[in-house]
């Protein structure tokens, strides 16, 4: 039983979301229709881009990125700046939850052994919204944006154009927080990750560029999505296929319940109906505070049933990220790390996650309003 709650705590939306599709499957019994359901072009994609980053993380590739650019700094501001934007910009190729994996651990041993705890809160606040925001630019910078682009027919210069405003306005608010949240006083420390590459390392990581390479262009539709995962699959079973067990196989699974649930509703004359009028014209709000109940992966799959206007949904979902701890749950990842912390403040990180979201959410908020 331990074992189950335990299992329940840690996978809340998969098995809220596998609790809605059997609800749904009592009003709608399964039948041939249930295959259409599910989009296996964005799940394809998701996998393969799960166990790349994955295989990519395993030989340390972004720590010694970030480790360079961090031996560059000289000034706590520099030093959390640098952090920061380490966050924002990978998290648009590599994912808002890898980002945060990667950066935020790195970032805390960073700032231990430079003597600065007391940046903790507001350096990893600052790394977890990043990550929430520069993901928002691109299809493949997190699961809600890749399922939406897949859905919408979107080109790529298109999805960019929609999501650029945001993201510019987010950068420049990410450095006025740096600026504004940082004393610019000079650090004795020389910051590196100690860490370099193999040979060996340096060839496989050359592999896993070529196959993110082929998993973007899939994602572009320059090449079919299934011959790009057929590959991708093949070659890192081959490689290393303890990386096959990294995907998060529990979000694939909370697709594909939600996937469900939502083509079942729409069976529902009435309900789908209902939906419908409450959703329409308002697809940024309404995205928006679901996002906050439910995060916005879940929001992006259910709304998406009951709107044509896919580009209010996709922004509105992004914006969603923000806000409270669960609207976006890979805030949660940097929660448990800063948790791990010696000198953890479980209420004041709270208070200043919840204080510095709002805050950017309002700002971006106007910038749709004023946009619209």
């Amino acid at each position: 039983m331990k074992t189950i709650v335990k299992f329940v705590k840690k996978e809340a939306v998969l098995c809220i979301s596998l609790l809605l599709a059997l609800i749904s499957m009592a009003f709608v019994p399964p039948d041939k229709e249930y295959i259409r359901y599910i989009d296996f072009h964005t799940l394809a994609v998701l996998l393969c881009l799960m166990v790349i980053m994955a295989g990519l993380r395993s030989l340390g590739i972004f720590t010694v990125i970030g480790g360079w650019l961090l031996g560059k700094t000289h000034s706590v501001r520099s030093l959390a700046m640098v952090m920061v934007l380490l966050c924002f910009g990978f998290s648009m190729v590599i994912t808002n939850d890898v980002a945060l994996i990667v950066f935020v651990p790195f970032a805390i041993d960073v700032l231990v052994m430079a003597g600065l705890e007391d940046c903790l809160v507001r350096v990893i606040v600052l790394q977890t919204i990043a990550a929430n925001l520069g993901s928002m630019l691109t299809p493949i910078g997190n699961p809600q944006n890749l399922y939406l682009y897949s859905l919408s027919g979107m080109g790529l210069g298109s999805f960019i154009t929609l999501m650029l405003p945001y993201t510019l306005l987010s950068f420049i608010g990410l450095l006025a927080a740096c600026a504004i949240l940082f004393r610019g006083k000079g650090i004795d420390v020389k910051v590196w990750s100690g860490h370099t590459l193999a040979a060996s390392e340096k060839r496989e990581t050359a592999v896993y560029l070529l196959l993110f390479l082929a998993a973007v262009a899939s994602v572009a539709r320059i090449i079919s999505v299934y011959a790009a995962g057929a590959v991708v699959l093949a070659v890192i079973f081959l490689m290393d296929r303890r990386m096959l067990l990294k995907a998060d196989y529990a979000l694939l699974l909370t697709f594909v319940f939600l996937f469900v649930f939502i083509g079942n509703m729409k069976r529902i004359p009435e309900i789908s109906l209902w939906l419908q009028s409450a959703i329409d014209g308002r697809e940024m709000i309404v995205s928006v505070a679901a996002s906050q109940v439910i995060s916005n992966v879940p929001a992006a799959i259910l709304l998406s049933g009951f709107t044509d206007n896919l580009p209010a949904l996709i922004a509105g979902t992004n914006l969603g990220g923000l806000g409270t701890i669960i609207a976006s749950m890979a805030s949660l990842i940097s929660f448990k790390f800063y948790g791990t912390t010696a000198d953890r403040r479980n209420a004041a990180y709270l208070g200043t996650f919840t204080l510095l979201n709002l805050v950017f959410l309002a700002a971006l908020l106007l910038l749709w309003y004023f946009i619209q």
